[in-house]
């Protein structure tokens, strides 16, 4: 059983900060893959940014220059520091994992947060 714990969404002010976290616990080994994707009501689910084994990262357009992706290979965290917020950036935020079920294992899943809301409003 892998559960995906997320925190740090809220409400702030337009040009404010969050700082959002995902910690992933239970069977899920050799993490392959972390990233963020967001999903307002009625919209496909979108990738906000990922960070792979090797540090490479990757920024939808929207957010380059404004959000911050890391992890914590020690903790099974991933963070995103989202600063500059703008009214658009308002969505439901959702971590997702990609690893094994068991250290021996190279069948890989992906798994998911229950998502957090971020809101940007004056």
């Amino acid at each position: 059983q892998v559960q995906l714990v997320e925190s740090g969404g809220g409400l702030v002010q337009p040009g404010g900060s969050l700082r959002l976290s995902c910690a992933a616990s239970g069977s899920i080994f050799n993490i392959k893959t972390m990233g963020w994707y967001r999903q307002a009501p009625g919209k496909e689910r979108e990738l906000v940014a990922s960070i792979v084994s090797d540090g490479v990262v990757y920024y939808a357009d929207s957010v380059k220059g404004r959000f911050t992706i890391s992890r914590d290979n020690a903790k099974n965290t991933v963070y995103l520091q989202m600063n500059s917020l703008k009214p658009e950036d308002t969505d439901v935020y959702y971590c997702k994992i990609r690893g094994n079920r068991a250290s021996w294992s190279a069948t890989v899943y992906d798994h998911w947060g229950q998502g957090t809301q971020v809101t940007v409003s004056s």
